[in-house]
């Protein structure tokens, strides 16, 4: 729609310490701006310097309206990572705490790998 378009992904997070050391470190995302909400939550803004993608890392207190049940995974299926290198990529996430989940080609030329990080938020590696 003309006017308009898709500024970034919001993420609940549990340990926004954790949850930012993840996506900086083993995803190279940079940390944008970060703020406080009025009800004293925090948000960080993380962004991709080559693709221009944002992602929001969301922590709510206790008490917050926010703060509901966390379950891993809930709303959230994964998010797409393109890279050159999968086992380099690969090996950067473990280093940071992700996990591997499952691993597998599409055709020959395409190899796909999911990893659970923070959260057991799903990050889907894709090497073409």
């Amino acid at each position: 729609m003309k006017g308009m378009y898709i500024d970034y992904t919001g993420i609940r997070v549990t340990d926004l310490e954790r949850a930012h050391r993840f996506f900086t470190g083993a995803l190279g995302l940079k940390e944008v701006r970060r703020g406080t909400m009025h009800h004293g939550g925090i948000w960080v803004l993380l962004g991709d310097p080559r693709s221009r993608q944002h992602l929001e890392l969301n922590w709510y207190p206790p008490g917050s309206e926010f703060a509901t049940r966390f379950v891993a995974g809930e709303g959230l299926d994964h998010i797409g990572v393109r890279v050159r290198d999968l086992p380099n990529v690969a090996r950067r996430l473990r280093r940071y705490g992700g996990r591997l989940q499952t691993q597998f080609r599409e055709g020959r030329r395409v190899v796909v790998a999911y990893y659970r990080g923070p959260d057991d938020i799903w990050i889907e590696l894709i090497q073409q």
